[in-house]
């Protein structure tokens, strides 16, 4: 037996947050994917006055507050908008859907291009695109974001940069000063070509229906050479550092902002600007070769009103039991928020157990149903293990 979870439509934002079980859920958009010091301090603060103190990092570059109330909501809001984190009204704040790569160097042009790109889609006349359409600004030396969900990808190529539609390998190669205005223009495209339905629609859906832009949208190749995820450790630009589950507790971001501004990854880490050593913080995972990087995890029940069981105690118990390299993913529901996308190994949680998927997201057919944590803490083996019979 399943239950269909409810489908939203729309991620939650700051003027339009999100019920779950442990109140609301406020998603905050640093601008340019980049938090100051005193951001940091304002929103760990805000956090605890006007919410359960709880702080998530979503595979959007986002940060979100939690146990926020009816009663505390307003206030909330007027702290973020002293910190200069909220939008003019929550139609803007809805298009502002922008993940950039942690990994651009000052004066390299994307800070620019994520203002312009900011200020284009607040513009009056932007298209009204679904609620979940976004946009990589993936500028760095290497593309690094080709796993997070986008619409419109934004990579650099040599001096210029390659604007394209995400399901199509060729897009158009523009000026750093031309980024925003080929943006728009192919978001009127998606929206022209139907792409929108019911106020939803995705681009690469789009492609997949064998709808492609128009020529001029498809005579460069996109840059060759991308980074896969990176892991906690040392770069060129800061201190990675990553958290389990992708949540702290909101004194860890206030002190994680006192070393320095903080740029959000939708790898759910932050990267310290500048730092040239980890931080020794409690509740970091600096380790690369830690188990817990290994599975990702909502919220579950009882903090999530649509799961039907707790997600996160599993994943902790099976992340040493993993084989290298491998990825779980546990879900509370078939809507997979946590990871939208395709796992090795998905567990999603349903009334009558969990269901195990392999290579698929958490709404695919499992290869095993009805399995209970207790069966899969005695023997995390089943998850790799070719099926001989049916387990209830």
């Amino acid at each position: 037996m399943t239950t269909a979870p409810v489908i939203q439509g729309w991620c939650p934002g700051a003027l339009r947050p999100m019920a779950s079980g442990d109140g609301l859920v406020v998603r905050v958009r640093p601008v340019g994917g980049r938090l100051t010091p005193d951001q940091a301090a304002g929103i760990a603060a805000l956090a605890t006055a006007h919410g359960n103190g709880l702080i998530d990092l979503s595979a959007r570059a986002n940060v979100q507050l939690r146990g926020v109330t009816a009663e505390s909501h307003a206030p909330l809001i007027e702290g973020l908008r002293a910190l200069g984190l909220i939008d003019a009204d929550a139609a803007v704040e809805a298009r502002r859907n922008i993940v950039v790569t942690p990994f651009w160097a000052e004066g390299d042009g994307t800070q620019d291009m994520a203002r312009a790109l900011i200020a284009a889609l607040a513009a009056p006349d932007a298209p009204d695109l679904p609620g979940k359409f976004g946009y990589a600004l993936d500028t760095g030396p290497r593309p690094v974001l080709r796993d997070t969900a986008a619409d419109i990808r934004i990579e650099r190529c040599g001096g210029r940069f390659v604007v394209r539609a995400e399901g199509c390998d060729l897009g158009r190669e523009v000026a750093a000063g031309d980024v925003a205005a080929a943006v728009i223009d192919l978001g009127r495209w998606f929206v022209g070509a139907g792409g929108v339905s019911g106020g939803r629609g995705r681009m690469a859906a789009l492609i997949r229906r064998g709808i492609l832009p128009p020529e001029d949208w498809r005579r460069v190749r996109a840059p060759e050479g991308a980074m896969p995820a990176p892991r906690p450790g040392l770069v060129a630009e800061g201190a990675l550092v990553g958290f389990e589950f992708g949540q702290m507790q909101a004194e860890t971001l206030a002190a994680l902002g006192a070393t320095g501004a903080l740029r959000i990854t939708p790898w759910r880490m932050v990267l310290i600007e500048g730092a040239r050593a980890l931080p020794g913080l409690p509740g970091l995972i600096t380790d690369p070769a830690d188990p817990l990087l290994r599975v990702i995890a909502c919220t579950g029940a009882p903090g999530c009103v649509q799961a039907h069981a707790p997600t996160r105690p599993l994943a902790r118990a099976l992340a040493p039991h993993l084989p290298q390299g491998a990825i779980l993913h546990v879900a509370g529901c078939a809507k997979g928020c946590a990871l939208p996308g395709a796992a090795p190994l998905t567990l999603t949680a349903t009334p009558g157990g969990f269901h195990l998927i392999r290579d698929g997201a958490a709404a695919d057919p499992p290869a095993r149903a009805g399995l209970s944590p207790e069966i899969l803490i005695a023997d995390p083996g089943l998850l790799t293990a070719p099926q001989t019979e049916k387990t209830t």
